[in-house]
């Protein structure tokens, strides 16, 4: 672990003078590079020189100690001192270990989110509507920005589905967690008895692809127009800008209809179409890398029961990590950091239980 901390040591301080270097600062491109690779190394870095310095500490305070001469201020000083490095020492070490497990590729993408009304009828469309709301809400929090990329709406103000795109440094990281199955067990504003009900919604969660990494032959697209329509078939705009794409060898059709402009249409359709191919061939590949293991929060395959919201009891439970809170309202206002931070340490943990046995 420690030469490859000095290796990144190393090469932290090569990019600290590479910054200024006049090839750098006059090219945009080799500038946001640098700075990017700086800005991920930063952080382990720094907690390694802060344990670098906790060890300092140590020997320092030990020297001192065995110095008869020193006054006896100065003794007690290091013996404080003393303490607090070898507390730190073993949180600084577990805190490297964490920052050296390997990163997924994807963390710092955009991400494409997809939800659908699932079972219950009109009921999980409107449950689909209230996760929408609560992404959009989480995703301002955030600072990242929204955009719609297509809207199937229902006439009680439901969504039978919707799509749309998450930007952001880091968003993939933090909405990684959502792909599933989220239950609802509430009563719906359609029952007149009173009765609670058990809906569902499925959310997929995409990074967004870079258009180097798929590359798509344009005789494998299908490619049509047609009118947007809104609920009850009501038209928005009376020019055929709405865009449908069909990917021919995997039969995948992407829609988008948000803009007026036909091209804007057919450019937000593609994001979604690469960021799916992009998808598909990542879930082959860690498929055959890891056929043999599963992390402990899941696969986020959409067939499985991720997370329930039990409005009655104003409870979330996420069944992967078996976490309940108690309290919903703020969660579907877009509070949602407890969860996903928890969601992060449990991956962490389980990274670390494989490096371990690796």
């Amino acid at each position: 672990m420690f030469s490859r901390l000095e290796i990144f040591d190393k090469r932290y301080n090569e990019l600290e003078k590479r910054m200024y270097e006049p090839d750098v600062v006059s090219d945009p491109e080799t500038y946001r590079k640098v700075m990017l690779e700086y800005a991920q190394i930063e952080p382990v870095v720094k907690k390694y020189r802060e344990y670098q310095a906790a060890q300092s500490t140590i020997e320092e305070s030990l020297m001192l100690l065995e110095d008869n001469s020193a006054d006896e201020e100065l003794r007690e000083l290091a013996n404080a001192e003393l303490d607090e490095a070898k507390r730190s020492l073993p949180v600084l070490e577990e805190e490297l270990k964490i920052l050296l497990l390997p990163k997924d590729p994807n963390d710092e993408r955009n991400v494409i989110v997809e939800i659908r009304g699932g079972t219950g009828g009109e009921e999980s469309s409107l449950f689909a509507y209230d996760l929408y709301r609560m992404y959009s809400m989480y995703a301002e929090k955030k600072g990242y920005q929204t955009e719609v990329v297509s809207l199937n709406e229902t006439g009680l103000g439901g969504y039978k589905e919707v799509s749309f795109i998450v930007s952001g440094a880091g968003a993939y990281s933090r909405f990684k967690f959502e792909s599933g199955t989220h239950r609802v067990q509430r009563v719906p504003q359609t029952e007149s008895s009173g009765r609670i009900h058990t809906s569902a919604a499925t959310v997929a969660v995409l990074p967004e692809a870079d258009d180097v990494e798929v590359d798509i032959n344009p005789n494998d697209l299908e490619i049509d127009t047609f009118r947007s329509s809104g609920a009850g078939g009501q038209h928005i705009n009376k020019t055929s800008s709405a865009i449908r794409i069909t990917h021919k060898p995997t039969g995948m059709v992407v829609e988008c209809q948000d803009e007026r402009s036909q091209y804007k249409n057919k450019d937000k359709a593609m994001k979604v179409l690469k960021s799916r191919l992009l998808k598909m061939e990542q879930d082959k590949q860690n498929e055959a890398i890891a056929s043999d293991r599963r992390s402990q929060v899941g696969s986020g395959d959409r067939s499985e029961k991720i997370r329930t919201y039990n409005f009655p009891q104003s409870r979330v439970t996420d069944h992967r990590i078996g976490l309940t809170l108690y309290k919903l309202d703020e969660i579907m206002n877009g509070g949602l950091d407890e969860i996903i931070d928890a969601l992060v340490t449990a991956q962490r943990a389980e990274q670390l239980k494989e490096s371990m046995r690796n």
